[in-house]
Formats: structure tokens, C-alpha cells, sequence
């Protein structure tokens, strides 16, 4: 039997795999460039998520991590934005981005939330069909990011509870 990656909250150590882990997911798409000074919360990740009324999860295989997904409500209002959700090319289709969702969803619940929202880079096909087929709602709204990606996002809500 393999063994299926751990999925835990974050430490701030993990900031240097969380980063190779988007880094490899940005080298799948042209013009797409990891530019770690665009990313200053990887210094202290689990710290960040916190101050934010959140939680960072990983996932762990083989001591690297393969996946992350945060959560958090930075202005404590029952509302949180999803984050930093990454996987390994390798273990998509596996059912690890289900389940660390559902492990993020457990904390927001947790925590009271009922409403979340994210941001997605138009690039991110894949990315968009996990978010739809969780009940996720495309908004009318893009935005753009003047980061070294130059990209513009889309937005998406769900409201829990339905």
C-alpha cells in the first residue's frame, strides 16, 4: 500500500518547501515566474495565517511538501479567503486536494465562518474546475496582480451552510 501524504498544520520551517512547491507549480505555465520577494509571508508562514485569524495546512510525503491550503478571516467577520492552495503535479487526482480542503473547512467552521473567498490567476484551468466542482461561484470581478506574474485573477465565493 503507498503511503498517503500527512496533512498538517504548517510550521514556520516550512516556508522553504511551501516555496519550491509553488515555484514547480508556477514552472507549469509560460510566463508564470516564482519571485520569492512576491511572497514575504513564506519568511514565517504559520505565523502570518495566525495573525490573519487563520490556519495554514500542509501536505507532507517523503519529507517534502506536496500541497498547502490556507485559510483565514482577517477581519474576523465570518468571512475567510482561501489561500496558498498548491499541490504537487504528482498527486493531483489523488483526492490529497479534497482532502486538505476538507481539513481547512474544518477549521473555518470551527472558527465560525460562513462565507469563503478566493482569488485565482486566469491561468490556473485546473485550479478553477476543483473550485467549481466544490460549489464555488465565479463573481463578475477580476483583478491584476502587478507582481512578476503580471496576471490578472478571478474571483470566487461560496457560502457555507447551503
Amino acid at each position: 500500500m503507498i503511503e498517503q501524504p500527512l496533512i498538517r498544520p504548517a510550521i514556520d520551517a516550512d516556508g522553504a518547501g511551501i516555496a519550491r512547491l509553488i515555484a514547480a507549480v508556477f514552472g507549469e505555465y509560460e510566463g508564470c515566474p516564482f519571485v520569492i520577494a512576491d511572497f514575504p509571508e513564506l519568511a514565517a508562514p504559520a505565523s502570518h495565517y495566525q495573525r490573519r485569524g487563520g490556519r495554514l495546512f500542509v501536505a507532507e510525503h517523503g519529507g517534502a511538501i506536496v500541497g498547502s491550503f490556507a485559510v483565514s478571516s482577517p477581519d474576523g467577520d465570518g468571512v475567510f479567503e482561501i489561500n496558498k492552495v498548491y499541490l504537487d503535479r504528482r498527486q493531483r487526482g489523488s483526492g490529497l486536494a479534497q482532502r486538505l480542503y476538507a481539513t481547512a473547512i474544518e477549521e473555518v467552521v470551527r472558527r465560525g465562518g460562513r462565507t469563503l473567498k478566493l482569488w485565482s490567476d486566469t491561468r490556473f484551468l485546473s485550479g478553477h474546475r476543483f473550485y467549481e466542482k466544490l460549489g464555488f461561484a465565479r463573481q463578475p470581478v477580476v483583478r491584476f496582480v502587478p507582481d512578476a506574474t503580471d496576471c490578472w485573477e478571478l474571483a470566487y465565493r461560496l457560502e457555507l451552510g447551503r
